[in-house]
């Protein structure tokens, strides 16, 4: 069940979304100089001087009065920092260049780590300027340059394998205590048989936190995270939530990961969450597909889980009921890649052969209905991908580079679940696919089915239906806006009674919350325009959104989610974000709700603070053989 923030109060926040758009007036514009001399030849350029000019002038002018607000402003902002210029953008990363360095030797690494603020991969020339840059650095301890050697997936005096440049940057980029990465062969002083390859990174400040707290109620949470401890790339991250209800009024939460251990791309995770509702121990080693050339992945874990569940609901029930799970499981799987021979030196075939095997068992000791029973499922699959990366910004993020994943992805899984009161047996099959232009934009599609079958009866069945399309980047000067649509669908065949759907946030309806609004068919569509400003303070840049979205539930299997009256939401947002440091997305959004839950937990109107994405990525990295997932 997706976390539900609790209602913020209206005055408050009304002040806060005030004072921050003053801010987004008061701030750092990324703008270019103006021609005076163009000014003076075109008299109609000053009276026709965008809103955005205007503010920045006013500001300057503010800034230098010698009152308390001008030295405040004076000393916080930067009015002539130019947006930095990104190189390589809109390209695919498979740039023909690096084909031509292709089994060479290399000669020699050089690696230069940057820290998070007033460096540029792209300049390693500029260098801090204010006082808020330095202390921040200060803070700060680099990335090891032994950390950023063991994400490279060439080295010294080995032969430069195809593709190995671009997908180690693409590597470094991906981790999340580094912002940007680049790697750079030197054209000078290569040769026909050897080159030397010079590697930028430039960190985020990795300590960072997040919290929330309540006046009326004396609610909070405080959440502290280090992704790079030490400069090593251990990541810490705690949450702590106090003057909760009953049963209990704390929970706490902590999880730790090691990632990349000795060079072998296998990532430790510990976790341990002890909630109100929710109890978990767990601990895992695990290797991905990490790369187009990686042969094997796999991963072994062990996880002790108790959980509330909900339970179908009743004719005459006025609130939610409830059951309670527990269980333990040891899961363990092994994949294989097989690549395609290519005669043509220097190229290297996308598409590769995936084989994947899987053993998972799972003992209950705490179950609320008889469709819980102690079980191993056994699945192996076989699948097709082609996958690979583009560049481009303001996509997800707010000025950093993206690499964007396209191709194609087909599996096929089947499987044998051998329980203590019944076998039964296990088929699935998805195919998904995106394609990426800088003129057409991102467009993802995907279908997924998957069902058991015990005694010729198809149960537990899903299918699984998305598509999402993303616009290109419609620009005027340094305003930038985008556009997001996602449809979905997920239509359950013959589930249990206690398998139910939701529309709670990211799972239909963002903002929304019920446990009675309930069913085992639904379909949503959700749209979004993003509007990028070029106001920022103290780094933290300023977003603006309005969004659209429609839900259908309907329960049984033969009933349909489009004959069901749509819930609905429509509203309008900000985000603040800063690409430096580790903090989530600050974001406040006042949604409308034209129908309302019959619980009685919502208004018409609500205003609240998430830092959850609601749209993201879908990568062609295949994973673990997996039963289609129903939530």
């Amino acid at each position: 069940m997706p976390y539900l923030h609790p209602p913020l109060k209206p005055l408050p926040l009304a002040c806060l979304l005030c004072l921050l758009l003053l801010c987004g007036s008061v701030c750092q514009a990324q703008v270019q100089p103006q021609d005076t001399v163009q000014q003076q030849l075109s008299p109609q350029d000053t009276t026709a001087q965008n809103f955005n000019d205007r503010v920045i002038q006013n500001l300057k002018q503010m800034s230098e009065r010698k009152t308390i607000m001008g030295k405040l402003l004076k000393a916080l902002l930067d009015f002539d920092r130019n947006e930095e210029e990104v190189y390589g953008l809109d390209a695919e990363l498979i740039q023909k260049e690096y084909e031509l360095h292709s089994y060479k030797i290399v000669r020699n690494i050089d690696i230069l780590t940057l820290d998070p603020f007033g460096y540029s991969v792209n300049d390693t020339a500029r260098v801090p300027r204010n006082f808020f840059e330095k202390a921040g650095n200060s803070l700060h301890m680099k990335t090891g340059r032994g950390e950023v050697r063991n994400k490279l997936l060439f080295r010294k005096m080995e032969p430069l394998e195809p593709l190995a440049l671009v997908e180690s940057e693409r590597l470094l980029r991906q981790t999340r205590h580094i912002l940007d990465a680049r790697i750079i062969v030197n054209e000078e002083t290569t040769t026909n048989d050897s080159v030397d390859v010079f590697v930028i990174t430039r960190d985020i400040f990795s300590l960072g936190g997040s919290g929330s707290y309540t006046p009326s109620s004396g609610k909070g949470r405080v959440t502290l995270r280090e992704l790079n401890f030490l400069g090593q790339g251990h990541q810490i991250e705690g949450t702590y939530k106090f003057n909760l209800n009953r049963p209990r009024p704390w929970e706490v939460a902590g999880f730790y990961t090691i990632e990349n251990i000795g060079r072998t791309y296998i990532t430790a995770d510990v976790a341990y969450v002890d909630e109100n509702y929710y109890k978990e121990k767990s601990f895992s080693l695990h290797r991905d597909f990490y790369s187009l050339n990686t042969k094997y992945a796999g991963a072994v874990g062990a996880s002790w889980v108790d959980e509330r569940i909900l339970l179908p609901a009743q004719p005459d029930d006025s609130v939610a009921r409830y059951g309670f799970v527990g269980y333990t499981r040891q899961d363990a799987w092994l994949g294989r890649t097989l690549r395609f021979k290519s005669y043509n030196l220097g190229y290297e075939p996308r598409g590769r052969i995936i084989l994947g095997a899987r053993v998972i068992n799972t003992n209950y000791n705490t179950a609320p209905t008889d469709n819980f029973q102690d079980n191993t499922l056994m699945l192996a699959s076989v699948g097709y991908s082609i996958r690979k990366y583009y560049k481009d910004r303001f996509i997800f993020g707010f000025g950093r580079t993206e690499d964007i994943p396209v191709g194609t992805l087909f599996s096929v899984t089947g499987g044998y679940q051998d329980g203590d009161v019944w076998d039964r047996r296990y088929f699935g099959s998805s195919l998904s696919f995106a394609r990426y232009g800088t003129s057409f934009g991102y467009l993802y599609s995907r279908v997924g089915y998957g069902s058991f079958i015990r005694d010729d009866r198809w149960e537990q069945g899903v299918l699984d239906l998305e598509a999402m399309y993303i616009t290109r980047l419609a620009e005027w000067g340094n305003w930038k806006l985008r556009h997001k649509l996602l449809g979905r669908g997920t239509f359950g065949i013959n589930r249990y009674p206690e398998e139910l759907l939701s529309i709670n946030n990211e799972s239909g309806i963002r903002g929304f919350r019920s446990d009675l609004v309930r069913g085992t068919r639904r379909a949503s569509f959700n749209y979004e325009a993003n509007l990028y400003t070029p106001l920022s303070l103290l780094g933290f840049r300023l977003a603006t959104f309005v969004y659209a979205d429609l839900a259908w539930l309907s329960y049984g299997n033969q009933s349909s989610p489009f004959s069901q009256k749509p819930y609905s939401s429509y509203g309008i947002g900000f985000r603040l974000r800063n690409e430096f440091t580790s903090f989530s997305t600050i974001q406040i959004t006042l949604g409308y709700y034209p129908q309302l839950p019959p619980n009685g937990n919502m208004r018409d109107f609500r205003l609240y603070e998430s830092s959850a994405p609601f749209y993201d990525f879908r990568n062609f990295q295949f994973d673990r053989p997996g039963v289609a997932e129903f939530y």
